[in-house]
């Protein structure tokens, strides 16, 4: 007796909607995802062949001294709380946020008290901060620290 073959079809899986179902969620994920911009001071890094700047007549120096504490234009304040600095800064521009900060910090000063600083700055609403650097007695710029 002869059987009667059946025709196999080939197998074959249908990815499309696999695609699509992908290209939905990157649609997804790309609508939601918001943006946020960080970064709101306008910071100018010291160069090593830079030339000594002059001083800016209208500017507010705050400086940073080893031990943690700070003073903004010649005047060491009471104590080295952020709440301190911020005030000390409105006093000190009378509410002109234009004006230029600059940061000088000692180099044995700790990282934290000069983030302190900046993050003073930011959130006092200025937006011009240059950070001082010092030239070794031999003319140089000393180099970064690993």
């Amino acid at each position: 007796m002869k059987f009667r073959r059946k025709i196999r079809e080939e197998l074959s899986i249908n990815i499309t909607p696999l695609i699509d179902v992908v290209f939905l969620l990157l649609i997804f994920f790309m609508v939601t995802t918001t943006f946020n911009r960080e970064t709101r001071l306008l910071v100018n890094l010291p160069e090593a062949n830079a030339e000594a700047a002059e001083s800016v007549p209208d500017q507010i120096e705050i400086i940073v001294a080893r031990e943690g504490n700070y003073s903004i234009n010649g005047r060491v304040l009471v104590d080295a709380r952020i709440e301190t600095l911020m005030r000390g800064l409105e006093l000190e521009s009378g509410g002109d946020r234009s004006l230029p900060v600059l940061l000088v910090a000692d180099a044995e000063a700790t990282h934290q008290s000069v983030v302190t600083a900046m993050d003073a700055i930011g959130q006092s609403g200025f937006t011009r901060l240059n950070i001082a650097t010092q030239r070794t007695p031999d003319g140089t710029v000393p180099p970064a620290v690993n």
